[in-house]
């Protein structure tokens, strides 16, 4: 079929080509799609997040235990994982907890998972988790949300099929719901209509990659009276009829596919399943009041929002306990659902979003750090100590600082230097290094290097080097004589200072160090 003839064609929103083009741009990118932010990844993969669902599955394990459930492990899967970045730093800060705690809890086993055979290949490869792997902790899954019914591990080796997990499944799914196929449907007076898609692709679609053609798409609507959707033998019948009673003239994304899913996953264990979800997603009715057509959100791929309120309804229906913000939410919704016998018995994990969520979750979080992302010129040491501290001494933090952090150093105290250099290093455990390979440890050593820190900068500058080893820069090679000329080290601030004049024979500094060294 021709790409003119396609664009005739009228679909079931779910059925639209939009989602065939995400999917091709996801597999072909890999784990690339997150380089630079392509596809954002910040707000639901950073530490903030992460320590926020780690103490809710620390609580999870702890109510588990309490239960008596402490022999068989705790399988934690991730839906979408994409670039890693969540998963390093859950499991990081998971690890850290159970071992300050020293209490007697179920083993847990964290499953990454994702579509595209890529990503896998990249998490496999990646040193940040491959300790994590070695300790038997992690593992990996190809996983197919719209279809697939058991979880094949790629590390142990294991087939996880209906009724073999024996405790409850702990899902992870951050901007997933609102990226799989939905339905669409419109309700006005009462009456469901079903909202197809008509789709104009470019003509020069042939050439162009599956993003280009996404940015360029122009949907067109069409209704479709859909009475299937108002009787009583719909599996979702309770929300619909509760649409038909309370909203008008209101387009509603309908998490069909995301609702099956989570079914899917359900078999796997007798005991049921904890729910983590984080998205643009609405849980409150009102908010899907008059709403209008979706916008596709362009972003390499595309997004749309989530129905949490759907999903909420759906699984509370089945005696689940959902718990989202009593605060409306600015950028990011984020949800704790417990599908499980007694849920109210699990006091650990719901304290735990009281917590880390309720009071001050990772939106407050991603709210305050785009207004501190303009203000970094005007702050001082104690601030941005502060906030990098909250934000969990993320790496993105210090990249955005460091030059403010150099401009302050001289009215800095002594025990300031102490604490940059102490939250450098904690940086340095947790960073989890993307595709586009900055060159963090540079930073860290020059600052280093600035605060008369010769030790330590020199253990980043030669981290430096060594990853820029074919393109050695003079300012690095300069600072690294200098420290081993402050540490004793002689030989090799010569072996420096030498390579440096090589890049830069009239560099004055280095003439002088050189002439200092060969007295």
């Amino acid at each position: 079929m021709t790409h003119t003839e396609e664009s005739k064609s009228v679909y079931r929103f779910s059925e639209a080509p939009i989602w065939e083009l995400q999917r091709t741009y996801y597999e072909e990118q890999g784990t690339k799609a997150w380089d630079n932010d392509a596809v954002p990844q910040y707000i639901t993969n950073n530490p903030m997040i992460a320590t926020a669902y780690a103490e809710m599955i620390f609580g999870f394990l702890q109510d588990r235990a309490h239960q008596g459930y402490t022999t068989d492990p705790v399988t934690i899967l991730e839906l979408g994982a994409g670039a890693g970045r969540l998963a390093f730093h859950i499991l990081k800060k998971l690890c850290e907890i159970i071992d300050y705690a020293g209490i007697s809890l179920p083993p847990f086993r964290y499953v990454m998972s994702d579509l595209p055979a890529k990503n896998i290949s990249t998490w496999q490869q990646h040193p940040g988790l491959r300790p994590f792997v070695e300790q038997g902790v992690l593992d990996f899954a190809l996983f197919d949300a719209v279809q697939d019914t058991e979880l094949r591990l790629l590390q142990s080796k294991e087939v996880v099929r209906t009724g073999d997990l024996q405790q409850p499944l702990l899902i992870v799914a951050n901007y997933f719901f609102d990226s799989i196929p939905q339905e669409l449907l419109y309700v006005d007076e009462g009456k469901i209509f079903e909202c197809q898609v008509s789709v104009q692709l470019p003509e020069d679609a042939d050439d162009l990659t599956p993003s280009e053609v996404l940015e360029r798409i122009v949907p067109e609507y069409h209704y479709r009276r859909a009475a299937e959707y108002e009787q009583a033998t719909y599996p979702y019948h309770s929300v619909i009829e509760l649409y038909q009673q309370k909203l008008e003239d209101s387009h509603i994304l309908f998490p069909v596919v995301g609702l099956e899913c989570l079914e899917r996953l359900s078999r796997l264990s007798k005991e049921g399943y904890a729910l983590l979800t984080a998205d643009k997603g609405d849980h409150r009715l009102e908010n899907w009041e008059f709403a209008e057509p979706p916008k596709l959100i362009h972003h390499g791929s595309f997004s749309l929002t989530a129905n949490y309120h759907a999903i909420q309804h759906v699984l509370e229906q089945r005696g689940a306990h959902a718990q989202f913000t009593a605060h409306h939410y600015k950028n990011l919704n984020i949800g704790c659902i417990l599908v499980v016998q007694t849920p109210m018995s699990y006091a650990n994990t719901r304290l735990a979003y009281q917590r880390f969520i309720e009071r001050f979750g990772p939106d407050d979080f991603f709210s305050m750090k785009e207004w501190v992302d303009q203000q970094f010129e005007t702050m001082g040491l104690q601030q941005i100590l502060a906030f990098w501290r909250l934000g969990g001494y993320d790496a993105e933090l210090f990249i955005q600082s460091a030059e403010r952090i150099s401009e302050l150093l001289q009215e800095g105290s002594d025990e300031e230097m102490l604490d940059i250099q102490r939250g450098i290093h904690l940086m340095w455990t947790g960073y989890y290094p993307l595709a586009q390979n900055y060159d963090l440890a540079l930073d860290c050593g020059l600052l280093l290097y600035e605060m008369d820190m010769f030790e330590d900068a020199l253990m980043f500058l030669e981290r430096s080097l060594q990853a820029n080893e074919e393109e050695p820069v003079m300012t690095v090679l300069y600072s690294l004589a200098i420290c081993c000329y402050e540490l004793g080290m002689e030989e090799a601030a010569g072996n420096y200072t030498r390579r440096a004049l090589t890049l830069e024979p009239e560099n004055e500094e280095a003439k002088e160090l050189h002439d200092l060294l060969t007295r």
